[in-house]
């Protein structure tokens, strides 16, 4: 089969097929990231500065993403985050250097022995439209996961509240916004009002309503959908899917993990009015992909 003309080129080697781990906050692709690290030849990265700058602007001004210079701009803020220096890894996100063992300043890979890279920053998402603009042969795993277990690990979790902060809205912020789930202009007084849960059960619900537009536009052989619990509690037959997906070897010993959160612990971590206002809000989306029983 002939391969597409290599588009760019990192540590003198050539990028193809590069990997892309998308889904809603705290849906797994963390977990996808660190399983990826081990795999031979993988170098995968995770919240890299340069990445998330353009992500957040992305998120913020989605007619930014629109511009021809946005393919550009992503593709350098790749580059710059998967090339291998003495001291690259001093730059990356705690995640990352965790899952990739570094306990000083890296690199956690060696140079020589890539000969794959991926990606899974957080909120990658709202930037697929533009990946596959500068990546056209890139391969993307989409994570899906119950609304309400993202919801009650998103309300622990303070950079995902963060957003929720009226200063983290500027006069940049466009609207309608699929980043924080506001489809109207006159809907954003609501959504000022809204508590924590509800707002975060919206950023689930427009990144589930991404993830469906991702499967109407992409050919089978460049998108592969997980669920979390699948990945969770039939670890063995998920990670199989992903490596005859990827066409590599992918480690499972992560997915054992104690601190790999448990499916269904919003049963208990979920306040009753938090709960009802999550299924409101995404009731739709929580029927269609089966984790509410339709009444």
């Amino acid at each position: 089969m002939r391969l597409p003309p290599h588009i760019l080129v990192v540590n003198g080697i050539k990028v193809r097929r590069p990997v892309f781990l998308v889904g809603a906050p705290h849906s797994g692709t963390d977990l996808l990231a660190r399983a990826l690290k081990r795999s031979p030849g993988f170098h995968v990265t995770m919240g890299r500065a340069s990445v998330a700058h353009v992500v957040y602007a992305f998120a913020r001004k989605p007619s930014i993403a629109r511009t021809s210079g946005a393919v550009r701009v992503m593709r350098d803020a790749l580059a710059e985050a998967w090339q291998v220096l003495p001291r690259s890894c001093g730059d990356c996100a705690e995640s990352c250097r965790e899952a990739g063992g570094v306990t000083g300043t890296g690199p956690c890979v060696a140079a020589a022995d890539i000969t794959r890279f991926g990606d899974g920053s957080p909120d990658l998402l709202y930037s697929a439209p533009v990946l596959l603009q500068a990546f056209p042969d890139a391969r993307f795993v989409q994570l899906i996961r119950d609304g309400r277990d993202v919801v009650a690990d998103m309300l622990d979790d303070p950079a995902c509240l963060a957003w929720f902060k009226p200063g983290m809205l500027s006069d940049q912020t466009e609207f309608p916004n699929a980043f924080l789930g506001v489809n109207k202009d006159e809907h954003l007084d609501r959504w000022k009002g809204m508590p924590a849960a509800g707002k975060s059960a919206l950023r689930w619900r427009s990144a589930v309503r991404q993830s469906a537009e991702l499967r109407r536009t992409l050919p089978a052989d460049q998108l592969l959908t997980l669920r979390y619990e699948d990945l969770v509690l039939k670890p063995a037959q998920a990670v199989a899917t992903l490596a005859e997906f990827l066409e590599t070897r992918v480690s499972k010993v992560v997915m054992y993990g104690t601190d790999v959160p448990r499916v269904g612990a919003w049963t208990s971590r979920l306040r009753r009015g938090d709960l009802e206002l999550v299924e409101k809000v995404a009731r739709e989306e929580l029927k269609r992909l089966g984790y509410l029983k339709k009444r």
